[in-house]
């Protein structure tokens, strides 16, 4: 009787032993929250390329690369020389054809013109017109004036340099509402954002921004079987000094309706055979017990276990297992 009390009451400060040698924590299923964590790099979202409509010798340069500008300035322009003298040497054409068509009315008075003649001198006042006009638009167009508030991207000119029409001159883009981050997304990372989803954004010279995501493309990169979109910074003003290229910290925050089990990873006894995680969880008796549970999602915090619709809650050791195996 002896010999038995004394197993027993062993038995009972080991279990005490054991007991005081363990962790436990109660967890309550919640909707499933993902955070994406990617890299991406600064771009611009639209960029435009500028060039002159006459040809002509470039003989001012205001702008180089990387510089800002303003709404309006003036960035370059050509020798204007021959392009005045050509739309002075149109208007006096039209003054011409003008005053020919006087003379011809004042012939046709005197029976000694035709209305043909009236006709073609009528024809000849608007082909000059239009010449001294197009000339007029060439020698206004000798200068590239900025259409926004941005920066230059790209200089391909030079003073000096004979410039055409068909030559690209400046390369600028807006720093308002421009600035895009590009980002790689899987196939699986692709179905949980959407459209105008808040991003947090983390720049090393900017600190933390916010974002917001601007696009989401229709099919994958042919090359890479990945999801590029773009998250707009629209907050972003050239103060930021950012540069194109530049690496930025992106974190997307997702929900999804199914419900898990967020269990720390040092809980995990093992993965059998079948890919369910083994725990030793705690019943109604406090009494340690190893369950199965199918495995939603892994990372290197916890272990999502996907949740039974008739248990919202379990308790888990999550150390000190190994005492009970």
């Amino acid at each position: 009787m002896m010999r038995v009390f004394f197993v027993l009451f062993l038995s009972f400060i080991s279990l005490s032993i054991m007991a005081q040698s363990y962790e436990s924590q109660k967890i309550t299923a919640t909707p499933f929250q993902q955070a994406i964590s990617k890299t991406g790099k600064l771009d611009f979202k639209r960029t435009l390329d500028l060039s002159f409509k006459a040809t002509g010798y470039l003989k001012i340069l205001n702008v180089d690369e990387g510089e800002y500008f303003e709404a309006g300035d003036i960035l370059a322009a050509l020798e204007t020389t021959e392009l005045t003298a050509d739309k002075n040497a149109k208007y006096a054409s039209l003054l011409n054809a003008k005053r020919n068509v006087g003379r011809i009315s004042e012939l046709i008075a005197q029976d000694l013109s035709s209305a043909q003649a009236l006709d073609l001198a009528q024809t000849e006042v608007e082909t000059t017109r239009a010449a001294y006009r197009s000339a007029f638009y060439n020698l206004e167009k000798a200068q590239i004036m900025a259409p926004f508030s941005g920066q230059v991207l790209k200089r391909y000119t030079e003073v000096g340099k004979l410039e055409s029409p068909s030559q690209i001159a400046l390369s600028i883009a807006s720093l308002e509402n421009n600035w895009i981050i590009k980002v790689a997304l899987t196939e699986a990372e692709i179905a949980l954002v959407t459209l105008k989803q808040p991003v947090n954004v983390r720049l090393n010279n900017a600190g933390n921004v916010n974002g917001v995501i601007s696009k989401i493309p229709a099919s994958a990169d042919a090359e890479t079987q990945l999801f590029n979109i773009e998250i707009l910074l629209p907050d972003v003003t050239k103060e930021y000094r950012l540069i194109a290229g530049q690496l930025a910290q992106i974190t997307i925050n997702t929900t999804v309706d199914d419900y898990v089990f967020a269990v720390p990873i040092d809980a995990l006894v093992e993965i059998d055979e079948q890919g369910n995680a083994i725990l030793m969880t705690l019943n109604d008796t406090t009494l340690p017990i190893s369950q199965a549970f199918p495995i939603y999602k892994l990372d290197n915090q916890y272990i999502y276990l996907s949740a039974d619709s008739r248990l919202s809650e379990m308790t888990v050791i999550t150390h000190g297992w190994h005492n009970f195996k």
